[in-house]
């Protein structure tokens, strides 16, 4: 390492800088410790409402440093590691409590950073052993469950030092997802998607806007493609900050569409890592322009739909509604869905519940009381955890539902083969046309299907397929 007068880093081009710390350094005592740590209310949000120049170094400068570079740099903002148990510089012997609150008095926007699991297919992490800093668990059981407990967990512990650092509520937090093939792995992408969804919740939660930094091929893509998705249940980060090298002094990339966080929620890393001398004082850093106002948070309680007044209307046994055609319940796709989310795919899922009379009301389109009673009751009947949401399972279960248990192969048409078609949609198949009819297409998803769930690959639906489908394996 260089004598810390030079302040170089010793960073590899992957991040130049954005890089964690041992299992042990940050070990937090979570929960009640979040509720009683300081709130150093004097503190103003951070980076607070700023457009201009910046700079980030993985270990914090010193306080001389940030006095002259203040005076004699065009830089006015400045990213800062706070936590992460994947991040190269592990000391920040500079960064405390006092260090921020000079930073930000003396005119400084911080931008605090933190790098903890990466991509499960990333071929740099762990850093240090699956022990210390493990990778993003990609098993996609429970809709990555898994991952989101990560994410969620990885938020507490920002919070946590966010807090004993002095950095207020309202301020945003970027996660660092470093670049990663994401057209790897399917699972490898999904969760760390879900990963990014839990920690933004979970920032909001405790009052803290969500941020996220990453290269702009990979992760800035990654989550603008999600952004966009036809019900998309992915939370977005209030800010991003994309790692794109191509030397303008802007917040535009070739590879995030234009009304993407736009205007006043991004931030981009322009050039990577080098040296800068201002009034006699050498840094290695990465430059960056930044356009970023401070993000109008959710609230903290968790949202619940209000009900109608009289609740839908009462149909009884009828299973017709002029909601529900061919149209409105077939889909290329149908993801995990909840009550607080604005979708379309709850005009499929009470049709669906009502032909098979766990929804004995007038289809609306909004997720009622009625519809969580009758997911319910559907989820205890096929043995799926009764849950207040509809998983992709759920869903794989539910458009099988009524089959008449035929043989279907190649060139057969009917409903049946409708609902195969649904089904493995709902299953992750490639974007099947449902029409009917067992095509080529068909079959080859079908053979997928069942080499995905280890059963023969005969690309036929028989006994042993429509079980699996019934009881939602995906």
């Amino acid at each position: 390492m260089l004598p810390r007068s030079t302040f170089q880093s010793t960073v590899t081009r992957g991040r130049r800088g954005l890089a964690g710390v041992l299992a042990g350094a940050i070990a937090l005592t979570l929960g009640a410790t979040l509720l009683s740590a300081p709130a150093y209310a004097a503190n103003p949000v951070t980076p607070g409402n700023f457009t201009g120049l910046g700079f980030d170094q993985c270990e914090a400068p010193s306080q001389a440093a940030m006095s002259t570079w203040i005076k004699k740099s065009p830089f006015r903002a400045a990213g800062i590691y706070i936590s992460g148990a994947s991040r190269a510089c592990q000391r920040q012997s500079n960064l405390s409590a006092t260090w921020v609150s000079n930073q930000l008095a003396a005119g400084w926007h911080l931008m605090p950073i933190t790098l903890g699991p990466q991509a499960s297919c990333s071929t740099r992490y762990p850093r240090y052993g699956k022990n210390i800093d493990p990778t993003i668990n990609a098993s996609t059981t429970g809709t990555y469950s898994a991952a989101r407990a990560q994410g969620a967990l990885e938020a507490r512990r920002a919070v946590q030092a966010a807090r004993n650092l002095g950095i207020v509520p309202g301020s945003t937090l970027f996660y660092d997802l470093e670049a990663f093939n994401t057209s790897q792995s399917t699972a490898c992408t999904w969760s760390a998607l879900w990963f990014l969804s839990a920690w933004t919740q979970e920032l909001h939660r405790y009052s803290y806007a969500s941020g996220l930094y990453s290269s702009a091929a990979s992760g800035i893509k990654m989550i603008d493609d999600a952004r966009v998705r036809p019900g998309n249940q992915i939370a977005m980060p209030d800010q991003i900050w994309v790692a794109d090298w191509n030397g303008r002094a802007d917040t535009h990339s070739s590879y995030i569409r234009s009304d993407g966080w736009h205007p006043y929620a991004r931030a981009h890393q322009y050039q990577g890592g080098h040296d800068e001398t201002w009034g006699g004082v050498r840094i290695n850093i990465d430059r960056n322009y930044l356009d970023l106002r401070t993000p109008r948070l959710p609230g903290t309680a968790t949202p619940v739909p209000a009900p109608a007044p009289a609740g839908p209307r009462y149909t009884g046994t009828t299973l017709s509604d002029p909601k529900c055609t061919p149209a409105t319940i077939s889909r290329a796709s149908y993801v995990t869905i909840n009550p607080t989310m604005n979708t379309t795919l709850v005009v499929p899922l009470q049709c669906l519940l009502k032909q098979r009379l766990f929804y004995p009301y007038e289809v609306t389109g909004t997720w009622n009381a009625q519809t969580t009673a009758a997911v319910h009751a559907f989820q205890k009947r096929v043995g799926n955890t009764a849950r207040s949401y509809v998983s992709r399972s759920d869903w794989v279960s539910l458009l099988v539902a009524g089959n008449g248990g035929r043989v279907l192969k190649r060139g057969d048409t009917g409903a049946d083969v409708i609902r195969v078609q649904r089904a493995l949609n709902a299953a992750g198949s490639p974007r099947l046309t449902v029409n009917g009819i067992y095509t080529r297409r068909t079959a080859k998803a079908v053979g997928a299907y069942q080499r995905r769930v280890h059963l023969a690959r005969t690309r036929v639906v028989a006994a042993q397929t429509w079980g699996a489908l019934g009881v939602g394996r995906r």
